[in-house]
């Protein structure tokens, strides 16, 4: 059993700030920032590819209603939501989980920087994806 289907269960402890029959939600140990959170399918799936999609809409659905809950209450400027699916896009826990990531300012906790590709064939991208 993975370690967020324990918390899940109530076997391992965890500051849970919103629970119904399908999702839950708690602060994560790790905080980046004050109110950092983990949503989840209480149902264990992989991650976001294997989410079906009911359940995937329910887990954005809660997201959002907890993003505005913990900016409002947290007097946050924004909030980063973001998902990671396998490691090599940084998943560590394999149990699909959605982070809520208050922000304060723009270097508190969280770096997040894209770096264009200088050469995309953008038309070979197009192509293979409208297949």
């Amino acid at each position: 059993m993975c370690v967020f289907c324990k918390i899940i269960s109530k076997e391992i402890p965890a500051s849970i700030i919103y629970e119904d029959e399908d999702v839950c939600a708690f602060l994560d140990v790790a905080q980046v920032t004050d109110g950092h959170t983990l949503v989840m399918p209480k149902e264990h799936v992989d991650n976001i590819l294997d989410c079906p999609p009911v359940l995937l809409s329910k887990i954005f659905s809660v997201t959002q209603m907890l993003s505005k809950d913990i900016v409002q209450k947290l007097d946050a400027k924004g909030v980063n939501v973001l998902t990671n699916a396998n490691p090599v896009a940084g998943q560590s826990v394999m149990h699909f989980h959605v982070h809520i990531i208050p922000r304060f300012t723009e270097d508190g906790g969280l770096i997040l920087k894209f770096r264009g590709n200088p050469a995309p064939d953008l038309k070979k991208i197009e192509r293979i994806l409208m297949k």
